[in-house]
């Protein structure tokens, strides 16, 4: 199986032949919002920031505000990356002490909605999730069938893969990011050499769900599989697939796949097996990744406040997501068209039209 990503390399959920369409003609047609953690405070020694761009990256945003205030980049916090061709709303904190500062911050395309005092600074994964309203363009039509899709990922979950945003552009970071593994690269910088062997581990998680969806191992679970519970957070080995499934079918717990480290031990038994199959895809072991820590990531999730708003030429989705997954996989079931495979990945990665981490 080749690393390069590729939507028709990995199977859909649903079988209808989709609507088709076209995505950001304009940004204000991907609208994101963060949707907080936690309620803030009011008052304390961090001044969150509620802010909004278009054509920015959440790292742009970051670096110019470091520098028009003059806030060292430890002292900045966010919850989450978000993507450049959008309309964004995100979290932002620094120190209080630069409140009086704020004037003096000014960016094309970004705007300060709201500020409020709270008593910690932000940090990366805070948020709940984010908030999607997509217009899908040349679909006309289209609407009584993404509603009907949209209501099969809203039952049964959305694939949780690792959107095309992870892959880079022409899906080619985890080709880098093998060669970084295996000692061949000749890239140095740390932090990017982390981002493409991510890519890596998603690229096999990717195929590990892939293969449950072609096995009929969606909705269900296998032995050795590691199920999360979707209302605590809570992890538990699956000993006996038959007596757990119900439980899946009801949406009440998920397998998840393994993102492979030295702190995250491989699925044993029948899991395991179908783990190893994925891994056996691209020729490699559990042993390659243990410069990484490695994680657990559920195989699906359940889209909220889902709703399809029907135009003259296509249609209007909405749908809150958890943090860590990708819009982009609602929007593959719903158009089955290969959705945003073209657009370029900024070397600082993407959390949501990317992924909510």
């Amino acid at each position: 199986m080749s690393l390069v990503f590729e939507w028709a390399a990995l199977r859909a959920l649903t079988e209808d032949g989709g609507t088709g369409g076209t995505l950001r003609g304009v940004p204000q047609d991907f609208r994101v919002e963060e949707v907080p953690a936690y309620p803030l405070s009011g008052e304390g020694d961090h001044l969150y920031l509620h802010l909004e761009k278009t054509g920015h990256t959440t790292a742009h945003v970051l670096r110019e505000l470091g520098t028009q205030l003059g806030v060292r980049d430890r002292d900045i916090g966010v919850a989450g990356l978000k993507d450049r061709h959008a309309v964004t709303t995100q979290w932002i904190s620094v120190p209080a002490k630069y409140e009086r500062r704020l004037g003096e911050f000014a960016v094309d395309g970004v705007r300060i909605l709201d500020t409020t005092r709270h008593g910690n600074k932000l940090g990366m994964g805070h948020l709940r999730g984010n908030r999607f309203v997509v217009r899908v363009r040349d679909a006309a039509g289209g609407a009584a069938q993404a509603g009907a899709t949209l209501h099969t990922l809203s039952a049964h979950g959305v694939p949780n893969y690792f959107g095309p945003q992870r892959f880079g552009l022409g899906g080619l970071n985890a080709e880098e990011g093998l060669r970084v593994l295996r000692g061949e690269s000749r890239l140095r910088d740390p932090r990017v050499r982390r981002f493409l062997i991510s890519s890596v581990q998603s690229a096999v998680f990717n195929a590990f769900l892939s293969l449950r969806l072609e096995r009929g191992v969606f909705a269900s679970l296998l032995a050795g599989d590691m199920a999360k519970k979707h209302d605590t957070g809570g992890v538990f080995l699956v000993e006996d697939a038959a007596a757990e499934s119900p439980r899946a079918e009801r949406g009440e717990v998920s397998a998840t796949g393994t993102l492979f480290g030295k702190k995250t031990k491989p699925l044993t038994l029948d899991a395991g097996a179908l783990e190893a199959e994925a891994l056996a895809l691209f020729d490699l072991s559990p042993a390659v990744f243990a410069s990484r820590r490695g994680d657990r990531r559920l195989t699906r999730v359940f889209p909220e406040e889902a709703s399809v708003t029907p135009h003259d030429d296509g249609y209007t989705l909405a749908f809150t997501l958890p943090k860590g997954s990708f819009a982009t996989s609602v929007l593959r079931e719903v158009m089955k068209t290969e959705v945003d495979t073209a657009e370029p990945e900024d070397a600082e990665g993407t959390d949501d039209v990317g992924e909510a981490e």
